[in-house]
């Protein structure tokens, strides 16, 4: 077994850590939180002495239980999460005191209300816009309140100095991640798509930073060494793909199809890729205001207009070379539908091929994604 082989092993081998470690951190008192959005400031969570999961949306088995509650025709993100949540059956839930909610699409606020009766649900208001400076005032004083919110739950009074450590952290984290990513942009990438979306899930559920972090940059480190040394993997050359869209727990089979194909993903602008980990937070201004400058930059089709979101992804494009964009729909997110038109507007005026992808939880569409995919590779 090479080195990168071993190194994946590894990670696949612990992607299920996270249950037990999040056991363990509550039988010692910890307070944990949980979490369904990149808006949620995860540097103000750990500067309050709290760990922050994210909650689990991943499944289609909890979706019938939920649809005794939800209407059957909404997005499936938010009906596994609310499902697990009635069924107990997502650990991070289970052993969070608070769920850290935000104001995104409008399915998942109505479903907060459900949600508070299993639950105490806190929910911070994000402005739909990021282009004014009213926006940036009202995200500030939203993670004020947060921030108030954070010391009453904990008994814990964030200092500055706690959070410049904070940010400091969880920079240090985008940093190793971005070098990870960066892996990408060689010809013959050391890692395939899935395995990249194998670290990010590793790495979503490695709690201790502290320990994280360094480990990453040691695996970077020795990936990029063997692949200097000559270590290859994937074969002969594909073509390079980006995907975008609704986040992709609950629906890697699309890249399984892509990679299955003969494609392979070298990049993610979804919740959990590029969207968010990949901006840092600006260490050398008022940490209040630099929080509420980022995390207001982040490019979700919530927002309207949403120019961060084009000018990430025409970068992404040239940055990892990329020849094709699959964009990933979940059943009845209506953001991102009616941005699609915009997204594919963009992508191929830059003469990159572009694949629109409507998908949900179940695995009833796995030959039709495979039919259509070995297509679109063969465009390209």
């Amino acid at each position: 077994m090479g080195t990168v082989d071993s190194i994946v092993q590894y990670v696949q081998d612990h992607l299920r850590d996270g249950p037990v470690a999040i056991k363990e951190a509550s039988e010692a008192g910890k307070i944990i939180l949980g979490m369904y959005c990149t808006y949620m400031p995860w540097e103000l969570i750990h500067a309050a002495g709290a760990i922050g999961a994210g909650l689990c949306a991943k499944s289609s088995k909890p979706i019938p239980a939920a649809e005794e509650h939800l209407p059957r025709n909404l997005c499936p993100l938010i009906k596994a999460s609310y499902g697990h949540a009635l069924l107990d059956t997502c650990p991070y839930f289970h052993f969070c005191h608070t769920v850290l909610a935000e104001t995104t699409c409008d399915g998942k606020k109505k479903m907060y209300e459900l949600l508070n009766r299993i639950k105490p649900v806190y929910t911070l208001q994000i402005p739909q816009r990021s282009d004014r400076p009213e926006d940036l005032e009202q995200l500030r004083r939203e993670f004020y309140k947060i921030r108030e919110y954070l010391k009453d739950l904990t008994g814990h009074s964030i200092s500055e100095e706690d959070l410049r450590r904070a940010i400091a952290l969880r920079n240090a984290e985008r940093r190793a991640l971005r070098s990870l990513w960066e892996l990408s942009r060689e010809e013959d990438p050391p890692l395939s798509g899935m395995e990249l979306e194998y670290f990010s899930e590793y790495m979503q559920f490695f709690f201790d930073k502290e320990t994280a972090v360094p480990w990453l940059e040691e695996q970077v480190r020795r990936i990029r060494e063997a692949w200097e040394k000559g270590e290859r993997r994937q074969g002969s050359r594909r073509p390079r793909i980006l995907v975008t869209g609704c986040p992709l727990g609950g629906v890697t089979k699309v890249i399984e199809a892509v990679e299955n194909a003969g494609g392979t993903v070298v990049c993610y602008e979804n919740c959990g890729g590029q969207k968010e980990m990949g901006f840092l937070v600006d260490e050398t201004k008022d940490p209040m205001e630099a929080l509420a400058e980022k995390y207001l930059a982040t490019g979700c089709s919530v927002m309207s207009p949403n120019r961060h979101r084009m000018e990430s992804l025409e970068f992404l494009m040239e940055h990892y070379r990329v020849e094709g964009v699959v964009e990933v729909l979940l059943t009845a997110c209506h953001t991102y539908a009616v941005e699609a038109h915009t997204v594919r507007e963009r992508v191929q005026s830059r003469s990159k091929k572009y694949l629109l992808v409507e998908t949900d939880y179940s695995e009833s569409d796995r030959e039709q994604l495979a039919t259509r995919m070995d297509a679109f590779i063969e465009m390209l």
